[in-house]
Formats: C-alpha cells, sequence, structure tokens
C-alpha cells in the first residue's frame, strides 16, 4: 500500500504529475488555498496522512499539529519557516523541516539584479523612454547612478543566499561586509568577507545593505527608523528575505527625507495587500520624489522553472529519506524533539 502524505496549500497548477513520476509508491492528496485563506483540510484525511507538506509561502497548514495523529513529519516546502508550526510539532515529538537549497542562486541573482536596477539605472531609463519618447533621452535620468568598485555592499544574515549574493557583489570589485549574530567565529577567515558585529556598525558603513535573514521574532522590524537614521548617506536597500524584517513605514520616512535613498523589494510585511501602504502608492503614482528610487518585484526572486522543479522534488525528498531511511535533513525544530 503506497504511503500517504498531504500537500497542503498546493500551488502548481497541475494535479502534482513530477511528484507522481518521481515517486509512484506515494499517495499525494492535494489541497487548494484560495485567494487570501489557507486550504480547508478534511480532519477525516488529517487522521490519516504520515506526512504534511505546506507548499504555501503565507499561510500555515489549517489544523492544528495534534489533529495529524499518524504523522511522522512535516516540510515547510520552501526556505522561510515563520509559517510552520515549528513548536507545535515538536510538542508531539515530530520533526518540521525546509527546503533550503533550492533557489540559493535565483534570489542571490536577484538581489544583485535589484541593486544594478537601482544604480546603473536601467529601469528609470526604460521607464522614462518608455514615457517620454526623445524627451526621455538623456543619461540624467537615472537618480541613482553610481560606481560600484570600492563601494561597501553589506549583508545581513550570512547564510547560503548571503554568501551567494557576497561573491556576486564581490564580482563587481565592491567591498562586502556581512552581520550575522548566530555565526560563529571564524566565518570571515574562511571566507576572506569582514565581519562586523552590530548592525549600528553595519548601516554606517555600507553603500548598500541586502536583507538575506529569515524572519524570527528577534529580526522582526529589525530595520526601523533609528537604523535608517544612523545609515550611511545615500544607503540603497535589498530586500529579498522577508517584508516584516523591514518597517515599511519607517522605511518610507526614511526615504521621503533622503537618509535613504533608493530601496529594491521583493518582499512586503502584507503580500500582496500592503501594495496599497502609503509607500507603495506614492510610488504607483509616479510621485518626483520616488520616481527612479524604488523598485518593486512580487516575491519572486526565488523563481525560475528549475528552482520550481528543485523545490517540488526537494519537498518530498525530505519526508522519503525520513521514512524509508530514518535520514533527517533541515529540521527546523530539532532543540525541541526527543528522537
Amino acid at each position: 500500500m503506497p504511503s500517504c502524505r498531504w500537500a497542503a496549500n498546493w500551488q502548481a497548477d497541475d494535479e502534482a504529475a513530477l511528484e507522481r513520476e518521481a515517486f509512484p509508491d506515494v499517495e499525494f492528496i492535494l489541497a487548494r488555498p484560495g485567494s487570501h485563506s489557507a486550504a480547508p483540510l478534511d480532519r477525516d484525511m488529517c487522521r490519516m496522512v504520515d506526512a504534511v507538506i505546506n507548499y504555501s509561502p503565507a499561510f500555515d497548514v489549517a489544523a492544528d499539529p495534534s489533529e495529524f495523529p499518524n504523522a511522522k513529519i512535516a516540510v515547510r516546502s520552501g526556505v522561510g519557516f515563520d509559517n510552520i508550526n515549528a513548536p507545535g510539532w515538536a510538542a508531539r515529538n515530530i520533526p518540521a523541516c525546509n527546503v533550503p537549497d533550492y533557489g540559493t542562486t535565483e534570489v542571490a541573482d536577484h538581489a544583485i539584479a535589484l541593486m544594478l536596477s537601482l544604480t546603473r539605472g536601467t529601469t528609470s531609463y526604460a521607464n522614462e523612454l518608455a514615457g517620454q519618447g526623445q524627451a526621455g533621452w538623456h543619461f540624467s535620468k537615472a537618480p541613482l547612478m553610481r560606481r560600484h568598485k570600492g563601494a561597501t555592499f553589506g549583508i545581513i544574515g550570512f547564510g547560503r543566499i548571503g554568501l551567494a549574493a557576497a561573491r556576486r557583489a564581490a564580482a563587481f570589485d565592491m567591498r562586502v561586509v556581512f552581520y550575522d549574530p548566530c555565526l560563529l567565529s571564524g566565518v570571515d577567515l574562511s571566507t576572506g568577507f569582514d565581519r562586523v558585529h552590530s548592525l549600528a556598525e553595519l548601516m554606517a558603513i555600507s553603500d548598500v545593505v541586502s536583507v538575506h535573514a529569515p524572519l524570527t521574532d528577534e529580526t522582526r522590524h529589525m530595520l526601523g527608523a533609528a537604523e535608517f537614521a544612523a545609515a550611511k548617506p545615500g544607503l540603497i536597500l535589498i530586500n529579498t528575505a522577508r517584508g516584516p524584517i523591514i518597517d515599511l513605514t519607517a522605511l518610507e520616512e526614511a526615504m521621503r527625507k533622503g537618509s535613504v535613498a533608493g530601496a529594491g523589494l521583493d518582499v512586503l510585511p502584507v503580500e500582496p495587500s500592503d501594495m496599497d501602504h502609503p509607500l507603495m502608492a506614492a510610488w504607483r503614482r509616479e510621485e518626483a520624489w520616488i520616481r527612479g528610487r524604488l523598485i518593486v518585484t512580487p516575491h519572486a526572486a526565488f523563481y525560475s522553472p528549475a528552482a520550481i522543479r528543485d523545490l517540488r522534488l526537494k519537498s518530498v525528498e525530505v519526508v522519503v529519506a525520513y521514512l524509508k531511511e530514518g535520514r533527517l535533513t533541515n529540521c527546523i525544530n530539532a532543540d525541541g524533539l526527543k528522537l
């Protein structure tokens, strides 16, 4: 009899054709979410499944871990684990895991692309030429144009993606510094990049700050009014991590004052409703003060067809490795388990 998995908040258009082909002995039960809510789950089916995979980047599974009496593992299909009840699964001695290794290069590429779009003016030039025609044909139409060589690229969160972004920034002859209080000593020596030991120091010396930290209680709103006020003049802020790490209202105030020169945001605190935030509204109206200084993309940094394929298969691989081989990978609640 095939083992049973619950694919909650299923996102793909197909009916798990890729997964069924790769894992023919696994039965997949799909539950699709609504536009703004998690997928409803049949409680009888909850009692049957031996694994739960949550595919939503926005919603947790719409059932408490206690409602899965036969589940042996839960997986968040993605890097971020702010929308999986890791403590709840740990309370039942069930590992909760994520999939951190599917879109590393895509996110790092996207962070650098947002920086370049602002600092080399590609988006500004394209918008000016599309809207103004010949009147837009002038090199002065990009307000944040600058040289990268010798500039300082600061990184918050120096994990897989942070390191990948560092290597890309270094290829532009930028000095790379990083801040990550969770890392042990010696990472700077092994990577060749400079480490700072306070967020204030990173903000004070960086021309560009790129966020690559997970969303936790400690990182929520870690970039707010005080941090922006202490930033090096002309700061470019890039966020491809999690929206709530940045206080969006404080960012608007900092950009209006000029203490933050520009921002490239792939994530928002509340997606997509924060597109109506005053900062976003000013950008969408193309108000003069923000024109050419903000770029927003729809939480797409992780995306490429190859990355999605990797994500889908790796999500199931984590489950199969544990249930068939006893091999636990990418566990995010290990401290609460008694295995």
